[in-house]
């Protein structure tokens, strides 16, 4: 028995080479009347090998480009099309064999099955990813973005469109029905809301102002696809009905999972994620739910995606959240989808360009254009709202980005014929070219790090008394924003110099959610606001402790918000965040936290990788804290004592020292220690002899002990002689081997000090100190600050230990890599 599986190309092509891509797929399927299970043929034995060889040449093939493409942040379904692009009629579906090889006829039916049953998993992940109330609380700005860049691509994009076809001379190619130009101009409004936030996570940009705009703007017009993909399905059947019935119809059931199902699906999982008594059949009824709301939107007369998209949007976010995609990600992700996605590029045929137009530039020029209407809108919106012409380029580059739901509106405007070859091609290359151009470009014409450096040095030493103190403060938990606070209550904030305080809670991303990155993106500073990902409560605990803070302190000002990325990369995010918010100075804890005992315990070691990732090449100076019990400044005094050597750093943490002083509750005293001895004339001596840099090293030597005495002199005039609460004194150190140092600060410490300020290069540049770097625990600390920080030297002192930016610094070779291998509890 004959079994025909229509199977439509791109393009039908007059006189199509031998083993092209047929039009009408015919096979042979044997009846086997015996065998009461596979009548139609085996399915076991021919269908299942043949599919696991597509699903191993696309996710293979997919894997090798997105490697190739890393490095330039593409996104990974743009490697997934490209891999079933290679085996289009254009490229290697013209080379003999190849194509029946891995797409033979009598496995479509089951390579399709199988995409689409992916794509249906993955659209429940973007689903459960996006949240509702972010949406709801959307600002004015992100509405009025998001509703321009979607009118004007629509209107755009439908009269080139029709300016095209008049162009190209109306009836001498096959037309587009009304119903097409409605689905093109969709595609055209549509942006890939997971694509644009890993986008922006790659790049780093996105806790910029860009990025959160970008984020926000591209979630509503992600929301309105989906509004129009679900009017657009019923209208698109060939065959008789009801559309608006239908549409009315899937809307009313829309409607009844948000306020029916939602609230009784989220009262149930929520109790199970308490008690934790989450198990497989828990998980296996959540799908049976998928699989429930997929059929009914398809049987109203919408596409199955959309029931699976609500049902991933009405289920709860946080642990649950995490949790289903912790087991789905990976598997729809890297192994289903692919498939999907290959299925949709190997529908490229290049000829249906040429064949309506002898030359491959208008086509070209067509998709160029088809660019322009979303970034013209974004621009005009960002205009509006006083945002530079640079950042209304750059948005509306990001808002271009498509995404899956794209690809589902063009195959289904396929699929029902309302395409031709020639714009279903156009469409398919806008989409591609939409997507790869987004990162080059932003790579180009947004680069933070380059506009700060153009921008004057931010140090403490450089600020004028009576400008504002900007300071960004990261931490883990709630514990650790208490120490900080701490240190913040003594620099003195008034409102001749009053304090900015950027709160950084920085949380570990462990997959590859897009729900994990949209933390905070409307109203970071309230303590009711959520944080998507981690401990709510912690967030919530962080925000209170700086909101009592600032009512204590009226030139206090914060706000609060989280950093989610991989502990690998987040040092580049809290460079991105002190960029924007032009920071004089990024607080970091230390990796040990006071334990009951009153010893330093390691809280964990990839908090110690993050320190040393920000000290590698900051855009301002950095301050590691220390805390062994640091008391609040309402409560007690604090005795504050600063060690100075000499070098930029220990001028910042002089600096630094000097601005706690003005409190009316800290003491502070400044020892300078002169420090002599064979091994330091041994090092001036070896400058001498080193006739390629003998010029610059003493220069530079000279010009940093001018720099240091001209510190020290202006220190104590204008300090020590003005504020009673200032002493000052120097101590003749002569060492040998570096072993004095401990006992020269054993001697300094009799009195007991609450906090230690120590440059984080202090003495770098003799020889001893430099033998004892070698030895260091904590090399992010310095020689100096690794042996107060040590617990073998006996003080309960805090310790600050501050790093002056310099545009010259070089990143250091730490031995210590922010790697989660370091962490005891995973070993």
């Amino acid at each position: 028995m004959a079994t025909l599986a229509n199977f439509r190309p791109p393009y039908s092509i007059p006189n199509p080479p031998p083993d092209a891509i047929p039009e009408l797929a015919c096979y042979n399927s044997t009846m086997d009347l015996s065998n009461n299970i596979w009548r139609g043929g085996n399915v076991i034995g021919e269908r299942v090998p043949l599919l696991s060889i597509q699903i191993a040449y696309s996710v293979l093939l997919s894997s090798i480009f997105h490697r190739i493409f890393k490095s330039f942040h593409l996104p990974l379904m743009v490697s997934q099309i490209l891999s079933g692009a290679i085996l289009s009629s254009s490229l290697m579906g013209r080379v003999p064999g190849i194509f029946n090889t891995l797409y033979r006829p009598e496995g479509i039916l089951a390579v399709e099955t199988f995409a689409n049953l992916g794509v249906m998993y993955y659209v429940f992940l973007n689903g459960l990813e996006m949240n509702c109330d972010t949406i709801i609380r959307s600002s004015k700005k992100a509405i009025t973005i998001a509703l321009v860049c979607i009118l004007i691509p629509m209107l755009g994009g439908a009269g080139f469109l029709a300016l095209e076809h008049r162009v190209s001379g109306g009836s001498a190619k096959p037309t587009v029905s009304t119903k097409g130009y409605f689905f093109c101009c969709a595609i055209l409004a549509v942006t890939g809301f997971p694509v644009v936030a890993r986008l922006l996570s790659g790049l780093k940009i996105l806790y910029t102002r860009l990025g959160k705009d970008a984020l926000t703007a591209a979630m509503l017009i992600d929301a309105y696809g989906w509004i129009v993909f679900t009017i657009l399905i019923p209208y698109s059947h060939d065959r008789g009905g009801k559309p608006l019935l239908s549409a009315i119809c899937t809307f009313l059931f829309i409607v009844f999972c948000f306020y029916v199902v939602r609230p009784i699906l989220t009262r149930i999982i929520n109790r199970k994620i308490r008690l934790e008594t989450w198990d497989s059949s828990g998980l296996l009824d959540v799908m049976v739910g998928l699989f429930i709301c997929s059929s009914i939107t398809d049987f109203l007369g919408a596409h199955h995606v959309v029931g699976a998209f609500v049902y991933g949007l009405i289920l709860p976010s946080g642990k649950f959240a995490d949790l289903m995609m912790e087991i789905l990600d990976d598997v729809v992700t890297a192994l289903i989808v692919p498939i999907y996605f290959a299925s949709f590029g190997f529908r490229l045929h290049l000829e249906a360009l040429w064949a309506v137009h002898n030359s491959v530039l208008f086509p070209v020029l067509m998709v160029l254009l088809l660019t322009i209407p979303k970034v013209l809108g974004s621009m005009l919106a960002t205009f509006y709202f006083g945002m530079s012409a640079r950042d209304g380029l750059g948005l509306g580059l990001l808002l271009n980005t498509k995404g899956i739901m794209a690809v589902i509106m063009l195959s289904v405007a396929w699929d029902k014929n309302l395409l031709d070859p020639y714009a279903f091609t156009i469409m398919m290359l806008a989409i591609l070219f939409m997507t790869v151009l987004v990162s080059p470009l932003i790579n180009v014409i947004y680069k933070p790090k380059l506009r700060f450096m153009q921008t004057q040095q931010r140090t403490v030493q450089k600020l004028r008394n009576d400008a504002e103190l900007r300071v960004a403060v990261c931490v883990h938990n709630a514990h650790q924003a208490t120490g900080m606070i701490h240190v913040l209550e003594a620099t003195n904030a008034t409102r001749i110099s009053p304090l900015q305080v950027s709160v950084l809670h920085l949380v570990e991303l462990t997959r590859h959610g897009t729900g994990l990155l949209v933390a905070q993106m409307d109203n970071p500073s309230s303590v009711q606001g959520e944080s998507h990902y981690g401990s709510q409560e912690e967030f919530e605990s962080i925000s209170k402790a700086f909101e009592e803070f600032s009512e204590e302190y009226n030139a206090v000002r914060f706000e609060t918000s989280s950093i989610v990325s991989t502990y690998e990369s987040i040092h580049e995010d809290i460079y991105t965040v002190t960029q924007e918010k032009r920071a004089n100075l990024v607080l970091l804890p230390f990796h040990k936290q006071l334990s009951s005992e009153g010893v330093l315990d390691t809280t964990n070691n990839a908090f110690s990788g993050i320190n040393q990732n920000v000290m590698q090449q900051p855009p301002c100076s950095v301050g590691i804290f220390v805390n062994r019990g640091l008391d609040s400044l309402l409560k007690t005094k604090m005795s504050i004592i600063m060690i100075f050597i000499g070098g930029p750093d220990d001028r910042e943490a002089l600096s630094i020292a000097w601005r706690m002083a003005g409190h009316s509750c800290t003491m502070l005293h400044v020892v300078r220690l002169l420090l002599s001895g064979t091994e330091v004339a041994e090092e001036e001596k070896a400058f001498h002899s080193d006739s390629n840099g003998l010029l610059s090293t003493v220069m530079d030597s000279v010009m940093q002990k001018e720099l240091d005495d001209e510190q020290i002199l202006h220190f104590r005039h204008k300090g020590v002689h003005n504020n009673d609460s200032i002493s000052y004194s120097e101590k003749e150190v002569k060492i040998e081997t570096g072993e004095e140092i401990p006992l020269i600060l054993n001697e300094i410490d009799k009195p007991g000090y609450d906090l230690y300020i120590l440059g984080q290069g202090s003495g770098k540049n003799y020889t001893a100190l430099q033998k004892l770097l070698e030895w260091c625990d904590n090399p992010e600390l310095g020689a100096m600050g690794d042996i107060v920080a040590s617990t073998s030297f006996g003080t309960s002192s805090s310790l600050l230990v501050v790093q002056q930016y310099s545009m010259e610094r070089k990143p250091k070779g730490y031995r210590k890599k922010c790697s989660k291998r370091n962490d005891p509890a995973i070993l």
